[in-house]
């Protein structure tokens, strides 16, 4: 298997757009092909991650649109969905391709148009993520879930349910503070954990701030054999390791305060990139909830299990923290475009390991990590990148 190396990046505004996903997307892929110091005709593939665009736009088919919208429309172009994953699975499959030889230039990321649906469509096409006999019908909703654990895990570690309120609105606030510093961000506006508290209830005891918002929105990546990377970019962020993860309906999975399914890929990632957690010096992870960034952040091993609510409180997820999560503003304040959120993260950790963050640059970071989920916790995708 040859190295992967990054050497493109574009990614539009989060928030609500008036384009297309596939007019989102061409915007995306078009920044991240100049940037590669490439022609469109050089690609010889494209992965695409798009989660519901049947639903939101009745456009099913959607890749081998937008290769023809950039101007490449006879390649392979292939979609991929694995619910809020859906990028991240597309981008692992890239790498997978480029490192086998078959592949040396591979146009990828995701796109996502959310928010035309409005609240009750997107929550129904949204749930359809879970299991379709059990969850869906039944009421349980992504919030419903993620309430679910957030009690599981109060009672687990002893917790009073209070005092986890508080240390998930902090996750909220540190992101919604780091989402500032973001110029594409949907929410670019710092919150106080009174704020979070004082909100409505959504599935007790998440409150709406302690929710990520739906958002329209397109990220893009060009991905290279080493060779070709170092012909075409003084900066290539490498591939160091990638790995993919997957589990049942929440009934077969018991404990909803350990995900493992992201615990199987990340033992992956690990081990291809031949580091442990306390290598990774920042990651952009899955914080659709403010519960889930905690969970995630011991699940990926940056913590003891129960402890993760705990370093929040300490402030070592902060930008200048131990390890800091999410330095884009995350799902929470970045936004969620379910189909574009992976490859959103991969911008983030590039820019981050190349230095080009400005004010929200983690100094001296040399690897990062970018952790997905989707769905009912039965997807995870994570991949470790380095300079």
């Amino acid at each position: 298997m040859r190295e992967v190396a990054v050497v493109g990046v574009g990614m539009t505004q989060f928030g609500m757009s008036e384009k297309t996903q596939v007019e989102m997307f061409s915007e995306a892929a078009m920044d991240a092909i100049t940037e590669s110091n490439i022609e469109p005709r050089d690609i010889q593939a494209l992965f695409l991650g798009n989660g519901l665009g049947d639903f939101e736009e009745g456009q099913m088919n959607m890749a081998p649109m937008c290769a023809a919208e950039i101007g490449i429309p006879n390649i392979p172009a292939t979609r991929f969905e694995g619910a809020c994953a859906s990028a991240t699975v597309a981008m692992r499959n890239a790498y997978l391709w480029v490192a086998s030889g078959f592949y040396d230039i591979v146009l990828t990321g995701g796109t996502e148009k959310a928010m035309a649906m409005g609240t009750p469509m997107a929550t129904r096409t949204f749930a359809m993520g879970s299991d379709s006999r059990y969850e869906g019908f039944a009421g349980i909703t992504f919030p419903g879930a993620f309430g679910m654990a957030a009690h599981l895990y109060s009672k687990k570690y002893g917790i009073p349910l209070q005092k986890l309120k508080e240390q998930m609105a902090m996750v909220a606030v540190k992101n919604h503070k780091n989402g500032v510093l973001n110029p594409k961000a949907q929410f670019r506006k710092e919150i106080t954990v009174e704020k979070v508290l004082s909100g409505i209830v959504i599935a007790d005891p998440l409150q709406l701030l302690d929710c990520c918002p739906f958002s329209d929105g397109a990220a893009a990546l060009v991905f290279a054999s080493v060779d070709k990377a170092k012909e075409l970019t003084k900066k290539p962020i490498y591939i160091a390791g990638v790995g993919q993860g997957s589990a049942g309906p929440l009934y077969t999975q018991k404990d909803f305060t350990r995900i493992r399914a992201r615990e199987t890929a990340v033992k992956q990632s690990y081990m291809q990139a031949g580091v442990g957690p306390k290598d990774i010096d920042i990651c952009e992870l899955h914080d659709c909830f403010t519960i889930a960034e905690i969970l995630a952040t011991e699940g990926l091993g940056f913590f003891d299990f129960g402890k993760g609510s705990q370093a929040v409180e300490e402030g070592k997820t902060s930008l200048n923290g131990e390890i800091p999560i999410n330095p884009s503003g995350g799902l929470k304040a970045k936004g969620h475009p379910i189909g574009a959120t992976g490859a959103a993260q991969a911008y983030e950790i590039v820019k981050q390991l190349r230095e080009e963050c400005g004010e929200r640059q983690v100094k001296g970071a040399k690897i990062g990590m970018i952790d997905t989920l989707g769905g009912d916790l039965a997807t995870v995708c994570n991949m470790i990148l380095r300079r």
